[in-house]
């Protein structure tokens, strides 16, 4: 690839999803844009870029950013946040809004919708404690392509055999054929919207818990800074934020804090999440 052609794309997907490619990746915009020339009836990656170039075609730039920007997810996806928010995370919330029983959860770049349905399912298993709760789990994701997927809740074998316990697959899915759909007393839970983590996150309103899970890693410093600090203003005081493991705040934002020995989860600078977890020593 050419390195006017590198440069062009590479600001592209910058100034609209806020990832950060290094030459190093040409690789993978080879990869993912390859078939989408092909779709389009392109000899290839550098017609593509060319056409791009001449027409600001609004539809295939589009088409670009959500090829680039699509990750995998699958459920259950590292454990140890899962087991931290259901430990807790969870058992704060239900002290700290036990008057007003309200819980909202964001899930940023939710994907397929793993995570998400993850934490629907872990509320669910303990529904005996928040059935008469307004639980709201708010999914976003920058692709419209993978909210499709989600908002549908079906998945194949090997996506639920994906850190899947198989008594939850049991429990919570149908299988149809060759895939399995989720349920919809779980798929109820999760509320999908499209949503560009460069945007303004006031539309969003507030929230208790966020999960924004490897994610960062794709940004440079000043976007990193910039989504971690709107982030803070759309979170509560006492709330919870978790992180990928690669991922951290320090020397990024002054905003949150890690919290001791508990990898992935942080809350915010001077606030109370930490004493209503028990985790303040």
């Amino acid at each position: 690839m050419r390195s006017e052609d590198f440069k062009f794309i590479s600001q592209l997907l910058h100034d609209r999803s806020g990832l950060m490619l290094t030459e190093d990746k040409v690789y993978l915009l080879e990869s993912r844009l390859t078939p989408l020339a092909r779709k389009r009836g392109l000899d290839g990656l550098e017609s593509l870029i060319q056409k791009l170039k001449l027409s600001r075609d609004t539809a295939l730039t589009n088409d670009i950013v959500e090829a680039m920007t699509t990750n995998e997810s699958f459920f259950f996806r590292d454990n140890t946040p899962f087991d931290l928010f259901k430990q807790y995370v969870l058992p704060a919330m239900e002290k700290g809004r036990g008057s007003g029983k309200r819980l909202r959860i964001w899930c940023a770049a939710a994907s397929t919708g793993q995570e998400p349905y993850s934490l629907a399912i872990i509320l669910r298993e303990a529904w005996h404690k928040w059935r008469d709760w307004n639980i709201e789990i708010i999914g976003t994701d920058l692709s419209s392509q993978v909210l499709d997927k989600a908002v549908e809740g079906v998945y194949s074998q090997f996506e639920v055999q994906r850190g899947l316990p198989i008594q939850m697959l049991i429990k919570y899915f149908q299988q149809e054929g060759d895939v399995w759909r989720l349920n919809n007393d779980i798929r109820s839970m999760v509320k999908f919207r499209k949503f560009n983590l460069l945007d303004n996150f006031a539309g969003l309103g507030k929230f208790d818990v966020i999960f924004c899970r490897n994610v960062l890693i794709y940004f440079d410093q000043p976007t990193k800074s910039g989504v971690l600090n709107r982030m803070r203003k759309t979170l509560s005081d006492d709330g919870a934020l978790f992180l990928g493991a690669a991922e951290t705040v320090l020397g990024i934002t002054d905003q949150f804090k890690p919290v001791t020995g508990q990898r992935g989860l942080y809350v915010p600078t001077g606030g109370k999440s930490e004493e209503l977890m028990g985790l303040n020593g």
